[in-house]
């Protein structure tokens, strides 16, 4: 009989450590799946509140299905605003963003802890097949009220491999329900769910194919990490968690799935079938009405679940919710990755959720920078030439270049700097010869090509940045305008002496 205790490698484990830490709230009157669900979601999102676990949702029937909200919204602001993600990763709810990064990038790549199969797993409960499987009685709420459809495919991972199976892909990408047995969805061939979709399809075969909901939050989270291809995700989630991941078979093909899932869909993804996807309201706070677009069609063939199983979604939108605070962690993690690969001078790399995750913050280590004698245009240049060529910021739209007084995590600080420091046009350095990401509304809606350039490096370092050690300037405010004697006397008179809160 398998166990699992640690909330990183366990969904119903995390659910508990929630709890334990009061930051679930759990409605057990019956709620409406078409609309109302998704509205408090989101504003359980926008207002910082608690995950919201849904133990009544009309319309659900044969142990499917329970609903988790905001699985990885941000709590108020403090010392545990990041306590839901740093949960993610088994690490205290305490941890700082730089903390968690510094834990994603701890794990090397290239040694990886391969996942424990299993005989068998609580994922495997319950088994439909065949005229058992209707994905219209699952109460899949409609996220949003113009959405084009019930998209059950938000916070789950697609399991895919490659026909030689090389390589095994863990990756998010939407989709919503089409019919009874067949899902509609994102798989776009620059991304590595495409990549491998396109192997198949070469060989004139459907793509064998599974979608796991409620596996270790660990491996949803990596499942949005960019990282390189031909790398396997599940190796790279037991590195991080320190254990590997408990997997089994599925029923209707050869793949593998987390034993401890709360649902899995098994099937396939047609080679020549398409349907209407979209509109949906997407990470960027936009939903375009009557958008749609032509996406591959999946066949589900098999479902497994647990007992009173339970969907999460993320209900994307304005932010700060799932796509920009757990994107934002593994992007900045990839970006500062392939940087330093490359001997960049990057100390680190920042993605905040408050720009929907499309610019990040690059730390430079100008003392190096001046030692490998970079000039302005060839660094900047270089720099795009890495990030926006790799894989690791592909939502990514403006790099944002700042010395050492800028705390890149504090975004008060990284808004300072560029909007003081940046020349508009002349230290802006942008790429249009690239990949660029069809979803953000500038590019699918804006005069350009929606599938190419739209990157940009914005240098906010002064001149003298980078030819001299002895360049020095005073930061105008309480933190850099006084010395540490009069900051501490300030401080410790603040309530008594001044009447201040």
């Amino acid at each position: 009989m398998y166990t699992m205790v640690s909330p990183s490698l366990d969904f119903r484990a995390f659910l508990d450590a929630l709890r334990a830490d009061n930051d679930l709230v759990e409605v057990n009157e019956e709620v409406d799946p078409d609309d109302e669900v998704g509205a408090v979601c989101r504003k359980a999102t926008e207002t910082r509140e608690k995950a919201v676990l849904f133990n009544n949702v009309r319309g659900a029937h044969g142990g499917l299905i329970r609903v988790l909200g905001a699985p990885g919204g941000l709590r108020k602001e403090g010392p545990n605003e990041y306590g839901r993600i740093a949960l993610h990763f088994g690490l205290p709810t305490t941890t700082s963003a730089r903390g968690i990064i510094e834990k994603i990038l701890s794990v090397d790549l290239k040694n990886p802890l391969l996942p424990t199969i299993m005989e068998t797993g609580p994922c495997k409960q319950n088994i439909l097949r065949g005229d058992q499987i209707d994905l219209t009685k699952i109460p899949v709420p409609l996220l949003h009220g113009e959405d084009g459809g019930r998209y059950i495919q938000t916070y789950g991972m697609h399991i895919l491999q490659t026909p030689d199976k090389s390589w095994t892909n863990w990756s998010i990408a939407r989709a919503m329900v089409l019919d009874k047995n067949k899902l509609t969805g994102l798989v776009a061939p620059t991304q590595h769910i495409g990549m491998i979709h396109g192997q198949w399809k070469e060989r004139g075969e459907n793509t064998p194919w599974a979608l796991a909901f409620g596996g270790p939050p660990t491996a949803i989270a990596v499942s949005g990490m960019p990282i390189p291809e031909y790398v396997d995700e599940s190796g790279y989630v037991g590195a991080l968690a320190g254990s590997p991941v408990p997997v089994v078979k599925c029923e209707s093909n050869d793949l593998y799935v987390p034993a401890t899932a709360e649902l899995v869909l098994e099937g396939y993804i047609s080679q020549d079938e398409f349907a209407d996807e979209g509109p949906m309201g997407e990470m960027y706070g936009m939903l375009f009405p009557g958008k749609k677009g032509r996406c591959p069609v999946f066949h589900v063939t098999t479902i497994t679940h647990r007992d009173n199983s339970i969907l999460p979604v993320a209900v994307a939108g304005r932010a700060p919710e799932e796509t920009h605070t757990i994107y934002g962690f593994l992007a900045s993690a990839a970006i500062t990755q392939v940087c330093q690969a490359a001997n960049l001078p990057i100390k680190t790399a920042w993605v905040p959720y408050q720009p929907h995750a499309m610019w990040a913050g690059l730390q430079v280590d100008t003392h190096a920078l001046r030692e490998q004698g970079w000039t302005r245009e060839a660094f900047c240049n270089a720099v795009g030439d890495v990030v926006w060529k790799s894989h690791a910021a592909v939502a990514v739209s403006r790099l944002i270049l700042v010395g050492g007084d800028i705390d890149v995590f504090n975004f008060d600080d990284l808004l300072w700097a560029y909007s003081t420091r940046c020349r508009p046009g002349q230290d802006d350095y942008v790429s249009e010869d690239v990949f660029g990401f069809y979803l953000m509304p500038f590019m699918s809606h804006g005069p350009g090509d929606a599938f190419k350039g739209g990157k940009v490096v914005s240098d906010c370092l002064f001149t003298a940045e980078y030819e001299s050690d002895e360049f020095r300037f005073t930061e105008a405010g309480f933190r850099g305008g006084y010395s540490k004697e009069v900051r501490d006397l300030v401080n410790a008179n603040w309530q008594t002496k001044y009447g201040f809160s």
